[in-house]
């Protein structure tokens, strides 16, 4: 971490996130000079930005290792050629959020929960990013007339209890602008959680500013849920934001995408989530990745989560474990994968597996009588 204290000292501006977000890295030649690319890594990251644009914060660039065209922090934010690749099952939607979507910017797939698209926008543009249909592809916020509507919309369904709000990431907007967002959402009685997905800890920690928090106080309850993927993404200034979220009153999670060549190993997962219970966030999903356009290169195998989450379990706190999920394509929502740790069962006992691979029984209750 020493390169981005050296730049926080030589830049005046470092430490303000407004700054950050004005002199993100957008074009090949500013990537290609601070990351010493050969003439064809250039190019192929112009060939990339044909289809897909790319933005990395100063702060996020600064924990890449300019001298290593594998480091797993360049491969989650600097384009590569793989990503022009065709791959047979690539799709556009691949979670179905057009088709659960009553209205703009609302998608309601569960009974009493939505998600509240709200910008397209964000600081650092993930390479496998599973909206990159629309996010990055203009910069804009929701509209006052797509916020009532949205609104509106849920207002009017009084099964909804819990909204997430997300984008692109909401914390890229103007502290008023957010204000106001939840503001109108608070003021539904039926909207008991409002929760917020935001990837800012990680890739613009500077963010989380006493301002912002004061504000979010106000309109509790409110859920956080952030986006670490890499051991290399914890720093002492990610730490500090987490620590002031918590600090502030914030429950905090974590959801982390299972990623070939950056974080598919039980040892970097371990590494990662064990770090992460320190800073006071809970571990709370690992997605098998989706099938978004021209992401394939980032995609391991369903038994690959599977046995690195066999691996992970009984040999860290459970608390430390996250969820392993599939986003089902299509629209079916999340769907829990795991070992299968039943080996048998009858009317008598179920025959079990734990953690180290030795057999135990457990033996079935009674049946009910009537039943």
């Amino acid at each position: 971490m020493k390169r981005c204290a050296d730049y926080a000292a030589h830049y005046p501006g470092w430490g303000d996130w407004k700054w950050q977000y004005a002199h993100r890295i957008t074009t090949a030649e500013e990537a290609a000079a601070y990351l010493k690319m050969t003439k064809k890594e250039k190019a192929d990251v112009e060939n990339c930005l044909s289809a897909f644009r790319m933005a990395i914060t100063p702060y996020y660039a600064s924990l890449i290792d300019p001298a290593d065209p594998e480091d797993p922090i360049r491969k989650i934010c600097v384009p590569r050629i793989e990503e022009t690749y065709p791959c047979a099952n690539d799709m556009a939607d691949p979670l179905g959020e057009e088709h659960d979507s009553p209205v703009p910017n609302i998608v309601h797939r569960y009974p009493d929960r939505v998600l509240f698209l709200t910008t397209l926008c964000c600081s650092t543009y993930c390479r496998y990013c599973t909206r990159r249909r629309v996010v990055g592809e203009e910069d804009r916020v929701i509209t006052e007339a797509a916020l009532k509507k949205a609104v509106s919309y849920i207002r009017s369904h009084t099964e909804i209890r819990d909204v997430l709000i997300s984008g692109g990431d909401p914390l890229v907007m103007k502290t008023e602008k957010l204000e106001h967002i939840i503001r109108e959402l608070r003021a539904i009685p039926h909207v008991d959680i409002i929760r917020i997905g935001t990837r800012v800890p990680v890739v613009l920690p500077m963010r989380i500013t006493d301002e912002l928090l004061s504000m979010l106080r106000q309109y509790q309850p409110i859920w956080i849920n952030t986006h670490f993927a890499h051991p290399g993404e914890i720093t002492p200034e990610a730490a500090r934001a987490c620590a002031a979220i918590v600090d502030a009153g914030f429950p905090l999670g974590n959801q982390t995408v299972l990623l070939r060549g950056i974080n598919d190993s039980a040892e970097i997962l371990k590494e990662l989530f064990l770090k992460l219970v320190h800073m006071r966030v809970r571990p709370y999903y690992l997605y098998q990745c989706d099938l978004s356009r021209g992401i394939g290169h980032f995609r391991t195998t369903v038994d690959e989560g599977i046995d690195i989450m066999h691996a992970l379990t009984g040999n860290i706190s459970g608390y430390a474990v996250p969820k392993f999920v599939i986003d089902a394509p299509g629209g079916g929502g999340k769907i829990p994968v795991n070992y299968n740790y039943i080996l048998s069962k009858n009317e008598q006992e179920v025959v079990m597996e734990n953690f180290q691979g030795k057999i135990y029984k457990y033996p079935q209750a009674e049946a009910r009588p009537g039943r």
